[in-house]
């Protein structure tokens, strides 16, 4: 007898065990998939349905903890299916069964493109989300493209190195960061959005909290809005969207730029992130934007210390589970520099590792500033998950 140990964090590994010895390919994933070991928490269940668990668990081979008002279940995939079904599920239980099968559903099968106005982006790779920043003073690169012609040259270069979106923003988010008027604010992004739409180098995004700003650039040709308080600031933003049919980003913030650091007061980081995000979506579903055109950003570096966005970074699954596409950002943040001692202009192969990480935690978009180095990490990160 030969003992083999198998890579448990990745479906990859039982899959390509069952095709070495026969099994076709659907058969091996969808198994390779089933076997998968997947760990939920439950939260605000009653003790009836803590009871239920408990006795389920036992007989399904299950683990189960417990507390007052929660449940943590861990299980494959295949064990926890019948919670998912309503005529599987066990007495006690049914009013857990949607939210599971919502959570299953999207395990099994998580998006493969993101439609956005006029196009779709494949998620079935890495996607690059390139910074254009118009400001002058964001935390990195603020005042190095104020000028029409600089901006057009570096959204070549952002294109030619290998991004599949610009990301046009001209009001800066960084810690502490002033508010910026609409007229500036639109003073900056349109006529920039127009030039590159006309040289063909969209597809664009605004990255805006106005719905002003938003309604602009997508009248000047923007696909997607990206909104650094997911529809907080300027609840019309999600109508605008909505109205238009464009890609809409949801980023997680606390607060304000100039609040959000003194709001960084979690007890678990992740699942209260995801948690807030979960609302957002559901904001922005009765604004009226289509689920498949929501993207989901955990906000690196947004009312959240250095731990805590590592913290939030290892456990991006938390996120991932709620079944939209995750976007991250954390290019050049501070917390790159802490652990590296990098200054801001030194943390692009900090920011390449982070992105490679959060692949494998199942992000999918990154929005980077240096494209080119970020798109070979991610090539390499990527090439681990591809089946040969």
């Amino acid at each position: 007898m030969k003992l083999t140990a198998l890579a448990a964090h990745t479906p990859e590994a039982v899959r390509a065990a069952l095709a070495a010895r026969g099994w076709g390919e659907q058969p091996a994933w969808l198994a390779a998939t089933g076997v998968q070991p997947l760990l939920v928490l439950l939260d605000d269940i009653s003790d009836a349905q803590r009871e239920a668990l408990v006795r389920w668990s036992a007989k399904a081979g299950a683990d189960v903890l417990t507390g007052d008002g929660w449940a943590l279940v861990g299980g494959t995939a295949s064990r926890l299916a019948p919670l998912a079904r309503a005529d599987r599920v066990p007495a006690g239980l049914e009013g857990l069964s949607g939210e599971v099968a919502r959570f299953l559903a999207g395990y099994a099968e998580p998006p493969r493109v993101w439609p956005i106005a006029g196009a779709e982006i494949a998620l079935d790779r890495p996607a690059l989300i390139g910074i254009l920043n118009l400001t002058p003073d964001s935390f990195s690169d603020g005042g190095r493209f104020t000028t029409l012609e600089r901006a057009i040259a570096h959204a070549e270069t952002l294109k030619a190195d290998g991004c599949q979106l610009i990301d046009v923003g001209g009001e800066s988010t960084r810690p502490g960061a002033a508010p910026v008027s609409v007229a500036d604010e639109l003073g900056r992004v349109i006529p920039v959005v127009e030039q590159l739409v006309r040289r063909g180098l969209g597809p664009l995004s605004v990255d805006t909290r106005k719905s002003e700003v938003a309604r602009a650039a997508i009248a000047a040709g923007a696909a997607v809005v990206n909104d650094v308080s997911a529809g907080v600031f300027d609840p019309e933003l999600l109508r605008v969207a909505a109205q238009a049919g464009v890609g809409m980003v949801l980023m997680h913030m606390r607060g304000t730029p100039d609040t959000m650091d003194g709001l960084a007061t979690y007890r678990h980081v992740a699942a209260e992130v995801a948690g807030e995000l979960r609302v957002a979506a559901e904001r922005a579903h009765a604004a009226g934007v289509a689920q498949e055109r929501i993207v989901l950003d955990p906000g690196f570096g947004f009312a959240k210390t250095p731990e805590q966005n590592f913290r939030l970074l290892d456990e991006l699954a938390a996120v991932v589970g709620l079944g939209y596409p995750v976007a991250v950002g954390p290019s050049r943040k501070r917390f790159l520099g802490q652990a590296t001692g990098r200054p801001v202009d030194d943390r692009d192969r900090a920011t390449a590792v982070a992105c490679a990480l959060a692949w494998e935690r199942g992000a999918r978009l990154f929005r980077v500033h240096d494209v080119a180095l970020a798109r070979e990490a991610l090539t390499v990160a990527s090439a681990t998950t591809s089946p040969t």
